[in-house]
Order: structure tokens, then C-alpha cells, then sequence
């Protein structure tokens, strides 16, 4: 990891960037869905107000990875990681693996015992990252997102 990427908790200033990091591979893949647009349009309202973390990646004061950690409504989870996003020209340096850690980090210090996510197969890398994070599969939510064919989890308590 280069020593010129840090993390950052989310303000203002990261706006833009979060809806276009994430923007940027939801549309590559995807299509963007009402879900999306509610949250990234108004990830203050939908993430932090509701006691949620959001986290920038930066290379030298550039935004170039989100993530954000949910509060979850489902019963057994206290989080969901979500909207994490890395810029193309970023990928491949480890960004991931360092938002992803420091997102479980977070978890762990706002007093989680278990945090799930949604991807989709199709993302082969995101899903190796959340492997080797220790997420394992799971089912049993029902997904707000079309594109959702998988659901993993984290038990934090676990060694």
C-alpha cells in the first residue's frame, strides 16, 4: 500500500465523490435503482443521520474509494456494508482491502456483534475481498436491490 492513501471519515466535501465512485460501477454493471438514487443522492440523511459511516479513500487528497457502513433494520445484524466503490485507475492497489478493514473496524468500535452485505457474483474481485475480510454466505434477506444474487456475513465476535 502506498503510503500516499489514507482514510477518511465522509463530509460535505466527499459528496460528489461518493455518488460518482459509486455511479461509476453500479452503471458499468448494472443499472442504477431507486434505492441508489435515494442514498447516493442523500447519504447524510440516509447513512450518517441515522448513525450509519461513511469512509473516503484518498491518494494524495483525491477521493478514489468509498464505503459506507449502514444501520441495519434486519433482526441479527447491526450493520450493513454497503456503496463501496473504488475508481478504476485506483483498483488492483489495495484500496478495498483497506476500506473494507477499516469499515469492519468501525463496526467493531460502534459496538457491532454482526454486519452483512449484498453484491453480485459478477463482481468476482469484490467478492474474493469479501472473502478474504471473512465474510461467508448467507440468505436470508430480502434485498431491496435486483441485482443482488448474493448476501454474505461477518460475526465480529468470532476469532
Amino acid at each position: 500500500m502506498d503510503s500516499s492513501y489514507r482514510i477518511v471519515p465522509y463530509s460535505e466535501a466527499y459528496k460528489d465523490a461518493f455518488r460518482s465512485l459509486n455511479e461509476e460501477w453500479i452503471i458499468k454493471y448494472f443499472k442504477i435503482e431507486e434505492m441508489d438514487r435515494i442514498i447516493l443522492q442523500n447519504p447524510k440523511e440516509y447513512i450518517l443521520d441515522k448513525g450509519g459511516y461513511i469512509a473516503v479513500a484518498l491518494c494524495d487528497d483525491v477521493p478514489v474509494g468509498v464505503c459506507a457502513l449502514i444501520p441495519c433494520k434486519y433482526e441479527g445484524y447491526d450493520f450493513e456494508l454497503s456503496k463501496m466503490g473504488v475508481s478504476p485507475k485506483a483498483q488492483g492497489k489495495g484500496i478495498g482491502k483497506l476500506l473494507g478493514q477499516h469499515i469492519i473496524n468501525q463496526a467493531k468500535r460502534l459496538g457491532a456483534n454482526k454486519i452483512f452485505l449484498e453484491s453480485n457474483r459478477k463482481l468476482a474481485p469484490a467478492i474474493a475481498l469479501y472473502k478474504k475480510l471473512g465474510f461467508s454466505e448467507m440468505t436470508n434477506i430480502a434485498s431491496p436491490y435486483a441485482r443482488s444474487d448474493i448476501q454474505m456475513e461477518l460475526n465480529l465476535n468470532a476469532s
